[in-house]
């Protein structure tokens, strides 16, 4: 059963502007699947997955190309990068629109290698598992998410109502496209299948980790400490590991597509890039595996469950951005006095200021930080406080209480 992507309007649109076209993404997210249901029968496709093809990749790539000529879909291009100078030279003789597609699960070697290659000549789209809106079968051209009046009306106007109970057992679940279609396959035969084979091959490939389970422990260390400000020191120390291995890992889990780390905002851009970011999970469906949270009753109950909600709304928010093709102008603020702003979307100049709480009936102490943004000296536009509310309703004359069923 293929389902159709908030993606593909992107892709349409950057393959008929560009000789290539790069999807990236964690493994079965739906790379393959998404750009195989466009191409359609037109397009040959060669996974490098298959010993034979990797083989000819990298020991001949021009014979490669001259075997498998335009429209070609590559998938996982990163084990054979020798391919990227040959794709550029084949793209500047004859400049053809969307004449090859790629897709990579590693952007750690990947994009070098893309960026030193392929400059000016590739489009790049980020996928993730799928959306809320994806899965429930709804228009997926959805804008992305700004908590603008008009484009919060125009959400409510067409969100189906989320339960608490079935609000959790998405969570739980998680939004790998194959758990989804197969509503038969439990969640942790299929997590502790993508965990083993996410060992065995990414993380070799990448770091050569000799310890798989020390990398397991600071998967599941990370894990823990989804939707919260990242200490690297302690996430090393629960997983055995020096600070300095920790975050050399760290990189390998953020360039597999397993985690997002959202930067603080500080109105001086240098001081912003030595603070702590903030780590999420891209799938909580994985993470909650990694945690050992078996139901969804036990994740909604259990301690982790106001940070676990977080992690799915930011998650649902990247989707909204990335889906578009753009990149999610996103930080979270936080000062000195601890005082402390989950999510601000900056756009055009404006600071929309967010919060996420599990809460289904937030007052006006839930934005009183806002107040805080002043002090930047830019504008603050609408924002407000997405939750487990029933309706829209405003909570000052330029903040809302926001339901998540608008996500």
């Amino acid at each position: 059963m293929y389902i159709t992507r908030a993606i593909e309007g992107y892709l349409t649109e950057v393959s008929r502007q560009f000789p290539v076209v790069l999807l990236t993404g964690a493994r079965q997210v739906g790379k393959t699947t998404v750009l195989r249901h466009l191409g359609g029968r037109d397009r040959t496709c060669i996974s490098l997955d298959d010993p034979r093809h990797l083989e000819l990749a990298r020991a001949d790539p021009a014979l490669f190309l001259q075997r498998y000529p335009p429209p070609l879909l590559i998938d996982e291009i990163q084990y054979a990068p020798q391919l990227l100078p040959l794709i550029k030279m084949a793209v500047d003789a004859k400049r053809r629109p969307g004449a090859y597609w790629l897709t990579g699960s590693q952007q750690f070697h990947l994009m070098r290698g893309v960026s030193e290659s392929l400059a000016g000549r590739v489009a790049v789209a980020r996928l993730l598992g799928l959306s809320r809106r994806e899965i429930l079968g709804e228009e997926p051209a959805a804008e992305p998410f700004l908590p603008t009046e008009d484009g919060l009306r125009k959400r409510r106007d067409r969100a189906r109502p989320l339960t608490l109970a079935g609000l959790y057992d998405t969570i739980h679940r998680g939004s790998f496209p194959s758990l989804i279609s197969d509503k038969s396959l439990h969640p942790e035969t299929y997590f502790g299948s993508f965990t083993a084979t996410y060992l065995q091959r990414d993380v070799r490939d990448l770091a050569r980790v000799g310890d798989e389970m020390a990398f397991l422990r600071f998967l599941r260390a990370s894990a823990a400490r989804t939707g919260q400000l990242l200490n690297i020191s302690e996430v090393s120390r629960d997983a055995g590991v020096s600070p300095v291995t920790g975050g050399k890992w760290l990189s390998i889990l953020e360039a597999s597509g397993l985690i997002y780390l959202l930067e603080p905002w500080y109105a001086n851009p240098t001081r912003r890039m030595v603070k702590r970011p903030k780590l999420y999970f891209l799938d909580t469906g994985l993470a909650a595996y990694l945690l050992d949270y078996v139901t969804p009753g036990t994740l909604e109950a259990g301690a982790l469950t106001g940070a676990i909600l977080e992690t799915w709304i930011m998650g649902e928010l990247l989707k909204s951005w990335w889906n578009n093709g753009l990149r999610a102008p996103f930080h979270y603020y936080r000062d000195h006095d601890q005082k402390e702003i989950d999510l601000l979307i900056i756009q055009n100049g404006v600071v929309h200021p967010l919060e996420f709480k599990k809460t289904a009936s937030p007052g006006r102490h839930s934005v009183q930080h806002f107040s805080l943004l002043n002090k930047l000296g830019m504008p603050v536009g609408p924002g407000g406080v997405l939750c487990l509310t029933p309706d829209l309703m405003p909570l000052t004359d330029k903040f809302w209480s926001i339901p998540v069923s608008l996500l």
